[in-house]
């Protein structure tokens, strides 16, 4: 009776164990954290596609936010809150979507008031639906011309950028060639329409840089193409609304210490989002290539460190997996640019960026 009665009590007392578990040993992302995401339903540049299977592969990696596209504007309110509650139940917040499809705004042509209509129309849906950030571009001409494939190590590929494979071409019929006034000028115009609209809609923009940050692009200069530029975009409107996008790839493209960068734009609450990648650089500007995230010139840990010490709470897609030849050797897989990989260099670029955010709110 006695061992009976002694068993019984170490039952109760496992069990109650059970019940109470530990603590996780790391500390994770949180709301005031930064938080890892990859893109969704972006075809083959993307983790996982817009159906149950695609959401499995993303939640397999430990990851719970995602960005994506949301199609033609205006964006129809029922539609995008169907498709966040379908990747909320899934188990994947969606905490940025890329706007695009106002290129009359971007070369200041007829209709551009329309298009701006439509982008307002649709920055108001984000915020009903619970979406925090709107992404997008403004190129006068993106210089992929310059591109092309690198070996890289034990015969993965990298993506080299050479701007002299690309520097003479000329200006495209339906961009034609537009200097940084001209530039400037729009984009202020579409500013001065568009964020007291994110303002009131609760929603952030976030202006991705130029990459490549060529010096010209087919005829035309580039207002996001310098960190003198992104400095000028965040006083067109002052605004946390009228923010950028902080990639600290291109900013070492650009011959600066993403640190630093980083840190004069988030002490200001500019940066709505963040691209997570690393790259060798032989000529600022003109020629490097986008390497594996653990080489190249930029301090990974450093980087991190500082998003967290300015305490930036939104998303990091640690983004341009490499080329690697598992992800090569799937059925139908195409990259959209030289050197580019798929899913498995994906779960790389996840499982290092997450190593560097829990060692940063883990210092020993």
């Amino acid at each position: 009776m006695q061992a009976l009665g002694g068993a019984a009590a170490l039952s109760a007392s496992t069990a109650s164990a059970a019940v109470e578990k530990p603590p996780m040993g790391m500390k994770g992302e949180g709301p005031d954290t930064p938080k890892i995401c990859l893109e969704i339903g972006g075809g083959a540049l993307a983790a996982g596609g817009m159906d149950d299977a695609g959401i499995r592969r993303i939640k397999q990696l430990g990851v719970n936010y995602v960005i994506g596209a949301a199609g033609r504007i205006p964006w129809d309110e029922s539609e995008l809150r169907t498709m966040m509650d379908k990747l909320k139940a899934g188990g994947l917040t969606v905490g940025n979507i890329m706007i695009g499809g106002f290129n009359n705004a971007i070369y200041g042509r007829p209709g551009r008031d329309e298009e701006i209509e439509k982008v307002k129309q649709s920055i108001v849906v984000a915020g009903k639906v619970g979406l925090p950030v709107v992404e997008y571009n403004w190129y006068a001409h993106r210089a992929m011309e310059g591109y092309y494939e690198v070996p890289g190590r034990s015969g993965a590929s990298y993506t080299g950028f050479d701007y002299a494979k690309m520097k003479d071409l000329p200006p495209l019929e339906q961009e034609g060639a537009h200097n940084l006034e001209e530039m400037w000028s729009t984009i202020t115009y579409f500013l001065k329409a568009v964020i007291p609209v994110a303002e009131q809609a609760g929603v952030r923009l976030a202006l991705h840089p130029n990459d490549p940050p060529a010096p010209m692009s087919r005829g035309s200069q580039q207002i996001m193409g310098t960190v003198e530029g992104w400095k000028r975009l965040i006083d067109v409107v002052p605004s946390k609304s009228n923010g950028i996008t902080f990639d600290c790839g291109v900013t070492r493209e650009m011959g600066h210490d993403p640190v630093e960068v980083c840190r004069y734009f988030q002490s200001r609450d500019r940066i709505n989002h963040v691209h997570y990648r690393n790259v060798i650089v032989e000529k600022p500007y003109e020629h490097y290539e986008e390497v594996f995230i653990d080489e190249g010139y930029n301090n990974m840990f450093a980087v991190m460190k500082e998003l967290i010490r300015q305490k930036y709470p939104r998303m990091i897609y640690p983004e341009h997996p490499r080329a690697i030849d598992y992800d090569r050797a799937q059925p139908n897989f195409r990259s959209q640019y030289p050197g580019g990989g798929g899913y498995a260099a994906f779960a790389f670029n996840v499982g290092y960026a997450r190593a560097m955010l829990q060692a940063c709110l883990n210092p020993a």
